[in-house]
């Protein structure tokens, strides 16, 4: 398994996916074969998170492939991502009090043996240790994989779920603020509230084939509690129409300028912006950061190959901006949570007309999300 920092590459995987092995996808999707056989999933989660390729690309490639009822499947996982993202933008405290609880749980939990030995891979747990060693060399790990990984966090050895999901934002390639935290709430028991993911060892032995034995878990768990309530802010979206030879920032979420509804605007010139550790609330591994910048780099040259005047900053630079600019949406995260602390008044946001159409619909749950993908996929494909 390789994940090479460059759209070319992740054009290549997405295509050989479909053309080989979407077909089945439906069918074989749960199946954790092992990080040498993937080809049952498509494996472009880090890309997509990054912005190098899109939803749309990636739906539009599918359905010339096969039909909307045939890649049904597919569909509704590639916008699980544009889901999480509206509604955490609908509930932006989640965020906040996520960082907030990590920060007080971090220094109980510094010196903690059992935290210790999880986060090295030396629990009694064979399978979870081996997936700790996985994730720490591949910087990914199968959807399925995650689940039981979160659970076995959670309830077998009983620890934190906001300490796991720091651990995953800080090795996963594909990792963001959405997505992430709302998964780890979700196997807990807090996002749907009652209702949670309790790892079965039959589960793990049939779709791992049988890879793992003798898997000693807590099965009869109860969810975990919070009393906390996220009533919806509704999302105003003021239409920044760009006018005018301004400047705009491209966060580490839309590496892929030139394949968005933005491309044809006249940007006097784009600022590519890189956010390393000084500035973040969860440090992320060397890989991941590096895979960052390297993604951020083959951005820069697709820019400058089709003469777009362009530059790579660091984060900490915005603070020197004195004249109006524009930026393509960070999305809730580190990101947008950086702008607001140095409290920027002339940054005008720019948004993607998916999210735009779509985060209306993630005021409830992703069942009720899910009737709206065909209208999603009508309206943008």
């Amino acid at each position: 398994m390789n994940f090479k920092p460059s759209r070319e590459f992740a054009i290549e995987q997405l295509d050989k996916f479909i053309e080989e092995n979407l077909i089945e996808y439906s069918k074989l999707r749960n199946f954790d074969f092992g990080p040498d056989r993937r080809s049952n999933v498509s494996c472009i989660s880090p890309y997509v998170n990054h912005g190098v390729i899109n939803e749309s690309e990636i739906i539009n490639k599918s359905l010339k492939k096969f039909s909307f009822i045939k890649n049904e499947k597919f569909i509704q996982e590639v916008l699980w991502r544009v889901y999480w993202k509206g509604w955490m933008e609908l509930r932006p405290k989640v965020w906040t009090d996520f960082l907030n609880d990590l920060n007080e749980i971090k220094i109980k939990y510094q010196n903690n043996e059992n935290y210790l030995n999880t986060i090295n891979g030396k629990t009694n747990i064979d399978c979870f240790n081996y997936w700790v060693g996985e994730l720490k060399k591949y910087n990914y790990l199968h959807n399925h994989t995650r689940m039981w990984f979160a659970s076995i966090w959670i309830f077998t050895l009983e620890l934190p779920w906001q300490l796991g999901a720091e651990f995953f934002m800080k090795h996963l390639f594909d990792g963001d603020s959405a997505s992430n935290t709302l998964g780890w709430r979700w196997v807990a028991g807090i996002q749907t509230k009652g209702k949670h993911y309790s790892v079965q060892e039959w589960n793990i032995k049939k779709f791992t084939n049988n890879k793992f034995d003798k898997i000693k878990l807590n099965e009869n768990s109860l969810p975990k509690t919070d009393g906390r309530t996220y009533p919806i802010i509704n999302k105003e979206f003021v239409d920044n129409t760009v006018s005018g030879e301004k400047k705009l920032l491209v966060f580490d979420n839309n590496l892929s300028f030139e394949n968005t509804e933005f491309a044809n605007k006249n940007f006097k010139k784009i600022f590519l912006v890189l956010n390393g550790n000084e500035t973040r609330k969860i440090k992320l591994s060397e890989k991941v950061l590096n895979f960052k910048k390297f993604l951020t780099h083959d951005q820069e040259i697709r820019l400058k190959q089709k003469s777009i005047s362009c530059e790579i900053i660091n984060i900490g630079e915005l603070k020197n901006i004195n004249e109006d600019i524009y930026a393509l949406y960070p999305s809730v995260g580190e990101n947008l949570d950086y702008i607001n602390s140095i409290n920027i008044k002339n940054i005008k946001f720019l948004y993607r007309k998916i999210d735009k159409y779509s985060w209306k619909f993630c005021n409830k749950g992703f069942f009720n999300f899910k009737n709206y993908i065909p209208k999603i996929v009508q309206e943008f494909i």
